[in-house]
């Protein structure tokens, strides 16, 4: 379809309209008709383009006009009445992420409260890992693409501080910038979204299952139209926001002792390429029997546990109060700063999914750092 998409403003002064446009907003003057007495004129802002026509009276509307931070008073949002009546909103482009301030609280959210997925964006099912947030710094999502198939994305790119996707079951072909031709993730791999970098979800093995967490909660997707994928170029180095991008793979990736005594742990290599922001790890439980497990202690802004298979109880001390918690397969607890824990009635296939910021903010406590221990 050929043409432009404009906004009709009936007014009952046309040239006092076009001079508010072009003299306070900075709008372009684009079209006069007709010369001797304009009736009709057509001014225009970026993409947007505003068709001001004579008439009896005037017919207040209201617009929305993005000006970059240098033309917009101070980058502040402002309201500004045209002299027919219609209320402009302008606001500053935003161009940098806003993370709002980090008020963390325990939250434990087991599968049976609730057990429902909504609809999300591209026909997906999200479920809420963590209810409130934190205040909207961050957000952890457990997502469902029950039919499989190809889904129905499109190139698009977040603007985001953190964000990381970890398969939970069954199998999804993606594609990123920069990274070479498609590929396929498998249960227990995970990828490293940098800030901005395009990407696709192609298809997925029907069940497909995904733990995504990201900060802050509440950010922008936005849809690439100009850049196609896979790109002609393949940069495995390129920085991205200052993080590059990790491609997590399961099965060829080595276990080595955790800090949790009784635990082996899969370090995923996004601590490195977050230099330091972030650390994703997956903790798997010995085949050795541990009578005792080291306390653990939360130093940093951020520590969110999944269980991946098996379960397990959580002994939780937090503020002077002690609270336990059973937890199994797809239940996430999120640790405030601060938080001491340990964990017991470990079952031998636990698995869990550990995502803390900033990287080694989990600690064991003094006194109970745990002993070296084999994978056998």
């Amino acid at each position: 379809m050929d043409g432009s998409l404009e906004t009709v403003l009936e007014c009952a002064d046309v040239a006092a309209m076009v001079e508010f446009f072009t003299v306070e907003l900075g709008c372009r003057l684009e079209l006069v008709t007709p010369a001797d007495d304009p009736r009709e004129c057509v001014v225009s802002h970026g993409a947007v383009r505003i068709h001001l026509v004579r008439s009896s009276r005037d017919v207040p509307g209201r617009l929305r006009l993005t000006q970059s931070a240098a033309s917009s008073s101070g980058g502040e949002q402002a309201l500004v009445t045209a002299p027919n009546g219609t209320i402009v909103e302008v606001v500053a482009a935003q161009h940098e992420t806003m993370v709002p301030r980090n008020r963390p609280s325990l939250s434990v959210v087991r599968v049976t409260d609730g057990d429902a997925f909504g609809k999300g964006r591209a026909g997906m099912g999200y479920r809420d890992l963590l209810p409130d947030r934190w205040g909207g710094r961050f957000i952890a999502s457990h997502i469902l693409i029950a039919d499989g198939g190809n889904v129905e994305d499109y190139v698009h790119f977040h603007r985001v501080r953190f964000q990381m996707i970890f398969v939970v079951a069954g199998w999804v072909e993606v594609v990123y910038e920069d990274q070479g031709e498609p590929f396929r993730m498998v249960a227990g791999d995970c990828v490293l979204q940098p800030p901005e970098i395009r990407h696709r979800v192609l298809r997925s093995s029907p069940g497909l299952e995904v733990i995504e967490v990201g900060c802050p909660a509440e950010h922008d997707t936005l849809v690439e139209h100009e850049i196609t994928l896979p790109t002609a170029t393949t940069d495995p180095e390129r920085v991205f926001g200052g993080q590059r991008f990790v491609r997590h793979v399961a099965a060829v990736s080595a276990q080595t002792p955790s800090a949790t005594s009784g635990f082996l742990s899969r370090d995923t290599g996004i601590a490195e390429a977050t230099d330091g922001l972030a650390d994703v790890q997956v903790l798997t439980r010995t085949r050795r029997p541990v009578e005792e497990l080291s306390e653990m202690v939360h130093l940093g802004e951020f520590a969110l546990y999944v269980v991946l298979t098996g379960s397990a109880r959580l002994t939780i001390n937090l503020d002077g109060d002690q609270r336990m918690e059973l937890i199994g397969p797809r239940d996430a607890v999120a640790m405030p700063p601060g938080s001491h824990w340990s964990w017991d009635l470990c079952s031998h296939d636990l698995a869990v999914l550990q995502v803390v910021l900033p990287s080694g903010c989990v600690v064991p406590v003094a006194g109970t750092e745990p002993e070296q221990i084999d994978a056998r």
